[in-house]
């Protein structure tokens, strides 16, 4: 998220900082009760527990937008981060207002692509590569991203359909470029059959294209971006190593953003909502070892009382940006929207909406 956003960021007043849970609680059920169906709030899987309880409706981002275009809600308070709020408020109608209870909720792996940095970067590689090549983006993208896509014939995509919109991207061109997220399009082409020769690594800090292994860079048909999840790249093999070691039996599944090698050493990968599925399929007894965000492992784990689930790296932090909404904030801003004065609204501008709607809709046509 741009520095200039945070700066503008209203803060949370201090006294809601001294609240009880109980008085939170209180606070947002009268709230609700007021507003009705006027008011509906999605929780993103990684949300904390203490905010999940007031929550409509649960699951991975893009599914979250979905459901939010198909209600009548007027005010859509959306626990998540920044990027996920700018898709639900390009899905949604004009008369529905998103907002996020802190926007300082932020994305890493989005922060790490921007307007400027596609628009010199896709400069450079149509003079080396010429009219071959067409941009895709991960939804975990800022709208911008999306929008630079659907302006150039590309598209967006989850984890859950990364594969059937490449193949529909390579039946365009020979090349594409994949933003933001190297790893899941390094995991999905591999999948794909594409070897590691055949894709390349850009640069945007540098503004350097390198191959991944020492291969000819006229025979580059993935052309990946250098950006990673901040929470999912901390997952390593030797964490595997060591779990196998300890518990033989246990079974290790890791969600494709993770480093290449580490989803090669896994059982199974698979989106957010597949290792749910998975976890929730397996017989009573199974030991998991999961690699992901770990308030959704926490979650898996109480959720599953006759299965042994646990994180893949058991230190490991939970995501810090999606930690920012709390039930501080989420008080704040309901009580803000009873008083008529709402905080944190996520618009995106009617033409980066259009543009990025073009990207979306193209997915949806592969459905």
């Amino acid at each position: 998220m741009a520095l200039d956003v945070l700066s503008k960021t209203l803060r949370l007043p201090a006294h809601y900082k001294h609240m009880s849970m109980e008085e939170m609680h209180e606070r947002i059920h009268k709230v609700r009760a007021t507003l009705g169906e006027e008011l509906v709030i999605p929780a993103h899987h990684y949300q904390k527990e203490e905010v999940m309880p007031f929550a409509d409706k649960t699951g991975d981002s893009l599914a979250l937008a979905q459901w939010s275009s198909t209600v009548d809600a007027s005010w859509i308070v959306f626990c998540g981060v920044h990027f996920m709020a700018e898709t639900t408020d390009i899905l949604t109608k004009d008369n529905q207002k998103v907002l996020l209870p802190d926007e300082r909720a932020g994305c890493s792996m989005a922060d790490m692509a921007n307007h400027y940095q596609l628009s010199r970067s896709w400069e450079y590689l149509q003079k080396r590569f010429g009219d071959t090549i067409i941009p895709l983006t991960y939804v975990n993208s800022t709208a911008a991203i999306k929008a630079f896509c659907g302006d150039h014939g590309g598209a967006t995509l989850t984890s859950s359909n990364a594969r059937k919109v490449m193949e529909w991207a390579y039946s365009k061109k020979k090349r594409i470029l994949f933003l933001p997220d190297q790893h899941l399009g390094r995991n999905t082409a591999f999948d794909m059959g594409i070897p590691l020769t055949k894709m390349g690594m850009w640069d945007p800090i540098t503004d350097t294209l390198k191959s991944e292994l020492a291969g000819n860079e006229e025979d580059l048909v993935l052309l990946l971006w250098k950006g990673h999840c901040s929470v999912h790249q901390g997952f390593t093999t030797a964490q595997i190593a060591t779990l196998r070691e300890e518990t033989p039996d246990v079974r290790i599944i890791v969600h494709p953003e993770c480093p290449f090698d580490v989803v090669q050493a896994a059982d199974v990968s698979g989106s957010t909502a597949a290792i749910i599925k998975e976890i929730e399929a397996s017989p009573p007894g199974s030991k998991w070892a999961v690699g992901t965000e770990m308030n959704l492992v926490n979650r898996l784990k109480a959720q599953h009382p006759d299965k042994e689930v646990t994180s893949l790296n058991p230190h490991m932090c939970p995501c810090l940006t999606m930690n920012r909404i709390d039930l501080q904030h989420l008080t704040w801003s309901i009580e803000q929207i009873a008083l008529g004065q709402p905080v944190n609204q996520i618009k995106v501008d009617q033409q980066t909406a259009s543009s990025a709607r073009r990207a979306i809709d193209r997915m949806f046509q592969l459905a």
